[in-house]
């Protein structure tokens, strides 16, 4: 029998129909866990994982025990709850039985499974990052005083809507009525009339929950996000191309060979676009994320950007090849930093 954690990598991450009932269900079979504790809910197009990462930091260090859910991951499954492996085992398994019974997706498990870890451990506050979206995002069960939207960008266009405006109201539909929302970007209050808003990022965040200053400062580290594997080599798991303009605007000043691998619902092209400055080598590879674009197709789409492009399918091989022909960048997609953090977890540097 595989073990909780084979189980729920074998999972669809996707629904036939995308809704909340599922997840209502299966949370009403383990007790409601999502009211044992008051939560912080970060939505957004950029930067959500940093967001709840740092929030959770700062809320930890005035004093709170935290529980923070993250997606996707970069180095293991359990970085997701912000836990250790068996810890993440023994959380799915708790779900399982429910989750099997109800037929949950692979988000639904985990967003289950962290919420009843969290109600079993009895933290004093959780940090929930959403999935996709957010209206019908399995994470949309909080009622959280406290939603911070990062900000808002064109993705998922089939599923959230063909404008920013659109993806925002998506986003924003997880705030009740009486919740304070955090807004990275001005323009979007006008989409909430009446309501409690502050401006701000993580820290504006923190304090909206505690309703006091934050005291302390602290530095967090977000696992593919700018991760110095060694002195010739970085991870970082751009995907959107405002995620893109971050690492350009971080990264050393070299002839990057770039490795990497992105989905096929992803602005390609201007991903593309941003990595071939960073280099003038691409090596096209293929995470295992169903929805991945094949290797040979990304390097047709890549031809027109780099000087130079090469065909890997396997990342492993794709990452020793990179590895012979200069510095190396691995980028475009965490699920292609999750599949080599699977083969190589501990980086030289940190």
């Amino acid at each position: 029998m595989p073990s909780a954690t084979e189980w729920v990598a074998g999972l669809s991450p996707w629904p036939e129909e995308f809704g909340l009932g599922r997840m209502h269900d299966l949370l009403r079979r383990l007790g409601r866990p999502e009211r044992a504790f008051p939560s912080l809910h970060v939505v957004g197009s950029n930067g959500k994982t940093t967001a709840t990462r740092t929030i959770a930091a700062l809320l930890g260090a005035e004093g709170l025990r935290v529980g923070a859910y993250t997606s996707p991951h970069a180095s293991g499954w359990h970085e997701r709850l912000d836990t250790d492996p068996d810890t993440f085992d023994r959380a799915v398994a708790r779900v399982r039985a429910h989750a099997e019974a109800v037929g949950a997706t692979q988000f639904e498990v985990l967003t289950a499974a962290a919420l009843a870890h969290f109600a079993e451990t009895g933290v004093d506050a959780a940090v929930v990052e959403a999935g996709l979206g957010g209206r019908l995002d399995a994470t949309n069960v909080l009622h959280a005083p406290v939603v911070h939207l990062t900000n808002v960008a064109l993705e998922h266009t089939d599923v959230l809507g063909d404008s920013r405006e659109a993806i925002a109201r998506e986003k924003l539909a997880v705030a009740d009525p009486d919740a304070i929302v955090v807004l990275g970007e001005l323009e979007w209050e006008r989409l909430l009339p009446g309501r409690e808003l502050r401006l701000g990022g993580a820290r504006e965040a923190a304090e909206a929950f505690l309703g006091r200053p934050v005291e302390h400062e602290v530095e967090v580290h977000v696992p593919g996000r700018l991760e110095r594997r060694s002195e010739d080599e970085l991870w970082d798991g751009a995907h959107p191309p405002e995620g893109a303009d971050w690492l350009l605007e971080r990264l050393p000043e070299r002839d990057w060979v770039v490795v990497s691998s992105i989905l096929g619902d992803k602005r390609i092209d201007e991903l593309l676009a941003r990595f071939a400055r960073a280099g003038s080598v691409l090596v096209a590879t293929r995470s295992s994320n169903p929805r991945a674009l094949e290797a040979e197709e990304l390097a047709a789409r890549a031809r027109s950007h780099f000087a130079r492009v090469e065909v890997e399918p396997d990342p492993g091989r794709a990452l020793a090849l990179a590895r012979r022909l200069g510095p190396v960048l691995v980028t475009g997609s965490l699920y292609l930093l999750a599949d080599l953090a699977a083969r190589e977890p501990s980086p030289a540097l940190t």
